[in-house]
């Protein structure tokens, strides 16, 4: 029987664990919190997202929980439109789903094969001669590790110290407004962006208030961005600020601020790691370890490629391992996962950081050149991602 450890139970270890398993693997998922659970926002995925969850064969679960994005284009805060709507349709349109809808059709896909073990915090890790991790009572030894601990990840610090992870520079906060709760907006409000001098705004829908009947996870999801430290004051608060920051931007951001409560608001201290590993796979013993999801290469949001590259890190994984057995074979996917996965995140991340020095323009000056510029450089960074998702394909 192959075994596998997967560590970390976000939506990329779920999606790992549960392709191996349905692969004939023996999987034990460790997760350090004490229970599995997703938080209360939404995320976007992208047509490479979205083809790597048919990879996994979670097409169908994707189908009933998604929503199609409409690109509404991107304003100043005084309301002038500095990029126009974009038509995304056929394999270039996004989606938007609840994380915890998401996250229950991965727990739905895990399967018998696979025992998940809550309260284990992994400190160490060894790719030896029977890979392995620890948390400093128990070890966990099997033919494949898989790292999914995340941007901290106790086993990337081990078998690749070279990355280092370090702030992007801003702060994000999120939240999805339940339809009842929700304001009365126009049906062209939703879908767009507001990007001023250090801050940047965007809304969508979660399916549609007349099919869902106010169902708690329909809704309105936003994000805020910022640039500068999270916050250390309570929701409340953050709300407050963000309430003032934004206070003169155009509709549906104050309508939308206005209708979230405390209790919907999540910050995130946006960072990544600089530089990437040197590899995402590290071969030892019958197998070894690799690295994916932000344990490999985690990003600022800008480009809403982290959950789709973690999603194509499963799905890639999942063929190069399907009929490999411990031994030479296995060693041998572990190296290919990491040939084919490294250059795939490099140049997501290099797009991503070049839409970073976009969104942080600040000053006078800057913001002058960076407004006559975006009409030519928004389009050409998001349709060159665009481009990008579009043509990522699992390997055969």
């Amino acid at each position: 029987m192959r075994t596998a450890v997967v560590v970390g139970a976000g939506v990329a270890g779920l999606a790992a664990a549960g392709a191996l398993a349905r692969g004939g693997w023996q999987v034990t998922l460790l997760e350090a919190e004490d229970r599995v659970r997703a938080d209360r926002t939404a995320l976007v995925l992208w047509p490479n997202g979205v083809r790597a969850l048919h990879s996994l064969g979670l097409g169908d679960g994707l189908e009933a929980i998604a929503t199609p994005l409409r690109d509404r284009g991107v304003r100043r805060p005084d309301g002038h439109r500095i990029v126009q709507p974009r038509a995304l349709t056929g394999d270039r349109a996004p989606v938007v789903v609840h994380r915890e809808d998401l996250h229950d059709a991965l727990i739905a896909g895990l399967g018998d094969r696979v025992e998940i073990r809550t309260g284990v915090r992994v400190t160490r890790a060894e790719p030896g001669e029977r890979p392995s991790v620890s948390d400093g009572r128990f070890t966990y030894a099997a033919d494949l590790v898989v790292a999914a601990d995340g941007i901290d990840s106790a086993v990337r610090r081990r078998v690749a110290p070279e990355a280092t992870v370090v702030s992007s520079g801003c702060a994000a906060w999120r939240a999805v407004i339940p339809w009842y709760r929700a304001p009365q907006l126009p049906d062209d409000a939703l879908g767009g962006e507001v990007l001023g001098a250090g801050y940047r705004f965007v809304a969508a829908s979660l399916g549609d208030p007349g099919a869902s009947g106010g169902a708690p996870r329909g809704g309105i999801y936003w994000i805020a961005t910022a640039a500068g430290a999270a916050r250390p004051e309570p929701p409340a608060t953050q709300l407050a600020l963000l309430r003032r920051w934004l206070a003169s931007w155009p509709s549906p951001v104050g309508e939308l601020l206005g209708a979230t409560g405390p209790e919907d608001l999540i910050q995130q201290d946006v960072r990544e790691l600089r530089p990437l590993p040197r590899s995402y796979g590290f071969p030892g013993g019958d197998g070894g370890v690799v690295l994916i999801g932000d344990a490999a290469h985690a990003m600022p949001h800008h480009l809403g490629q982290g959950a789709c590259l973690a999603f194509e890190d499963a799905a890639t994984l999942s063929v190069l391992t399907a009929t490999a057995k411990p031994g030479e074979q296995l060693r041998t996917a572990v190296e290919s996962y990491s040939r084919l996965r490294l250059p795939r995140a490099t140049t997501i991340v290099r797009q991503t950081r070049r839409m970073s020095a976009v969104l942080g323009a600040r000053g006078r000056l800057a913001l002058r050149a960076r407004d006559a510029a975006l009409g030519a450089i928004t389009p050409r960074l998001l349709g060159s991602a665009a481009s990008a998702a579009a043509q990522w394909r699992p390997p055969v």
